[in-house]
């Protein structure tokens, strides 16, 4: 496939490392070159597959909107944008374009929000819980959009509502950690990522997956058809 990719932060750098080792041709646009979306002409875009980005919050709306009205598939990677989801879905299916978006792409992540979906379980046998997500000292949301989808998720199984706490310190990939305390025990449960590689490899298994489809995708609907 020929794939764009937005963004050569540290994630976005190894997305496009991963996609040439399996064999697609990698196009890169660097935020300096792409204002407000203002490279992502027809004329940018014919010849792509899917665009990938890795952006910032502040860069990701323009992107995707430019994308969606060249109808051209994309996998969204950034955070930090989601309360704009329901205007973003009417947008591609309108278009009938493909989109694909999630708040993290390693499929340990995805495997993590299940086993949380059981652990919320305790909130109903008077068990309180907690969020707890560490990131590098430069990531520019807070709380991280795992964590956001972690609380959804938590909100969604146990009808309650559980506080995140955020860390960003030093170089920190990513850790999430609900912790769920009752008068007799407590439990632990955590993911800690040991480098953005997964990220990566999920982000490209997503980009072959959307090819050639229409609709609006939700990555921890879908990452097990990978």
């Amino acid at each position: 496939m020929n794939l764009l990719l937005l963004g050569r932060g540290k994630t976005g750098s190894l997305v496009a490392e991963v996609a040439a080792h399996r064999g697609h041709t990698v196009r890169v646009l660097e935020a300096e070159e792409n204002h407000g979306g203002s490279a992502l002409t027809l004329d940018l875009l014919r010849a792509i597959d899917v665009v990938i980005d890795f952006t910032t919050p502040e860069a990701v709306l323009p992107n995707i909107k430019a994308c969606v009205r060249a109808k051209k598939n994309m996998v969204v990677g950034t955070t930090g944008w989601h309360s704009d989801l329901p205007n973003i879905r009417q947008l591609v299916d309108e278009a009938r374009t493909g989109f694909l978006y999630g708040a993290n792409f390693a499929i340990g992540i995805n495997l993590f929000y299940d086993v949380v979906l059981t652990g919320a379980t305790a909130l109903r046998h008077q068990y309180s819980g907690q969020i707890f997500e560490r990131h590098h000292a430069n990531k520019k949301d807070a709380p991280s959009g795992t964590a956001a989808e972690l609380q959804r998720l938590i909100r969604d199984a146990a009808a309650a509502d559980v506080e995140i706490t955020s860390f960003r310190e030093g170089d920190v990939v990513g850790m999430h950690e609900l912790v769920l305390d009752s008068p007799n025990d407590t439990i632990y449960l955590c993911h800690d990522a040991k480098s953005r590689r997964g990220f990566a490899e999920g982000a490209v298994k997503g980009a072959e997956w959307l090819a050639g489809k229409n609709g609006f995708f939700n990555f921890r609907d879908v990452w097990q058809q990978l």
